[in-house]
């Protein structure tokens, strides 16, 4: 019985519109650890046999710089590691990975990333608009945007997109 008054009183508070739905309202804690939950179980089941069969030469990081360009940046941003201005007004904010990039991730987590997207974020499925080679170059650049050689590298810096003035973005308590 209590089971089913809890289900009762969730479904209600759904259909009253008490579960935001806003992407500007922090979710709750259990859509928090739900999706957080959910997202590493799926990333720990499917992506831990996936490994890159490019090398990590100029070409590919090339290539991968130029696809990133093209469907990354206008959410993820460029070199500088500053918002844009569609990635701050997602919930959840898209990483800003000039920034605090991905080179610590496994490929197969990056890749598996690309291909499928995540729920409950802006973050679209590429797995049948980007061929699987492409997707295995924006993940070879991704793993390694922060060690990049000279030609890659000056690549990258002129990629250029519209970022979020700081005057706008929320101040940060000082760290103590």
């Amino acid at each position: 019985m209590t089971i089913l008054v809890a289900v009762v009183l969730a479904y209600a508070g759904v259909e009253l519109g008490f579960v935001q739905a806003n992407a500007d309202a922090r979710p709750g804690f259990l859509e928090r650890w739900l999706a957080r939950t959910s997202l590493q179980a799926t990333l720990a089941r499917q992506s831990r046999n996936l490994t890159n069969p490019l090398p990590d030469d100029s070409q590919t990081l090339l290539a991968g710089i130029k696809i990133y360009g093209e469907n990354c940046a206008f959410c993820h941003g460029d070199a500088r590691g500053r918002p844009t201005f569609a990635g701050f007004g997602l919930y959840q904010h898209a990483p800003a990975l000039g920034g605090h990039g991905v080179e610590d991730d496994p490929d197969g987590e990056t890749y598996w990333k690309v291909t499928h997207g995540i729920r409950l974020t802006g973050m679209p499925s590429f797995g049948r608009t980007l061929s699987d080679t492409e997707r295995w170059q924006v993940t070879t650049f991704l793993k390694h945007m922060d060690a990049l050689p000279p030609v890659a590298e000056r690549a990258w810096k002129q990629l250029s997109v519209r970022s979020v003035p700081s005057s706008l973005l929320p101040k940060r308590a000082p760290l103590r």
